[in-house]
């Protein structure tokens, strides 16, 4: 939708990004994650500072903000090793490295072709697992091609934003850029290079209300079951300079309750079999990301985490507060209503 494009677009034009160091990452670190199956292995974490995602240069996504951490001007190539010589330095020879740089990995003006290649060989000289992220249209088979000669027998997994199998919620509400059929293809480029499929789905966009929300989330697991070896759900956080952080604002938008990520993770579990489901929920518990009321939220949030990691739904069982009938009385209501309520 062009004034949903614009309107995002708007948001970003008094915004002026922060003087940071092109040569200093954002961040690293080590965290839990499956190597293969049930292998819960330490997993080393880095983030590169880059000029920016390309659509969120462009328009961006409704609720994305990652581009606050962004340069929005050129980062050279040494830089750009720079930074990664800088991250390695805490690298413990971790088998599962995990790459972001808050746009497209695969994306030759964000990483050029070198830099990257220079990247994926040094990590695969230890670890047997990378995963990166890109949007559809960058995956493309000289591109996979290039990656097949380095990583070879390896695993390499790409995560793609598909956020929702319903093309008018895509464009309408996110403002995503590319269609179901646009994933569709891409998906099918890197599975015959015998790459490995992450898809993201967006849990509560705005415009949605929390049902709308969950419905809309169980529906895509169904149609993409047989795509995706991994599914991992996004709650929606209130990220600054978006269209989700003007709502948020003017009290039009609420992030998704705790219980409603918990059912759609049950759901979503019964109707896949061989999928991984998992669940990062950035800023749980505050106002500003998924939450309940405040006394169950970190009994929550281990939990999920806890899911994530060993797919048992089980785990969910011993979960109970007395804001499950606020939940349920909310799912009941808001129809009646016009969009998300805030709270009852």
């Amino acid at each position: 939708m062009k004034e949903l494009s614009e309107f995002c677009r708007n948001l970003k034009k008094d915004f002026t990004p922060k003087t940071r160091d092109p040569a200093k990452p954002v961040r690293c670190w080590s965290e839990k994650d499956v190597l293969n199956n049930d292998d819960v292995v330490d997993t080393f974490v880095i983030i590169f500072r880059t000029r920016g995602c390309s659509w969120a240069l462009n328009s961006g996504c409704s609720m994305c903000g990652y581009f606050n951490d962004s340069m929005w001007k050129t980062v050279t190539d040494t830089d750009l090793l720079k930074q990664f010589d800088t991250m390695m330095e805490s690298y413990s020879d971790q088998k599962f490295v995990k790459i972001f740089n808050s746009g497209s990995f695969l994306d030759d003006n964000e990483v050029k072709p070198g830099v990257r290649n220079k990247i994926l060989h040094r990590i695969f000289e230890t670890a047997e697992k990378v995963s990166v992220e890109s949007r559809p249209e960058y995956i493309t088979n000289s591109r996979l091609s290039e990656i097949k000669k380095i990583s070879k027998s390896k695993i390499f997994e790409i995560g793609v934003g598909l956020e929702t199998a319903n093309d008018f919620i895509r464009e309408q509400a996110i403002n995503k850029g590319f269609t179901f059929q646009d994933y569709k293809k891409a998906t099918e480029k890197l599975k015959k290079q015998g790459f490995k499929l992450k898809t993201y789905v967006l849990i509560k966009p705005p415009f949605l209300t929390e049902k709308k929300s969950i419905e809309d989330a169980e529906g895509t697991v169904e149609k993409i079951k047989t795509i995706a070896d991994t599914i991992s759900f996004n709650p929606t956080n209130i990220q600054r300079n978006t269209l989700v952080d003007y709502l948020w604002y003017r009290k039009q938008y609420r992030p998704a309750w705790l219980w409603s990520v918990v059912e759609i993770l049950k759901q979503s579990k019964k109707t896949t079999k061989d999928v991984r489901i998992k669940c990062d929920v950035v800023g749980g518990g505050s106002i500003r990301g998924a939450h309940n009321c405040k006394a169950c939220d970190h009994k929550f949030l281990d939990t999920i985490a806890d899911f994530s990691l060993h797919q048992d739904t089980k785990v969910f069982n011993k979960l109970e507060c007395e804001c499950y009938d606020k939940w349920q009385d909310l799912l009941d209501v808001e129809d009646i209503g016009f969009g998300s309520i805030i709270e009852i």
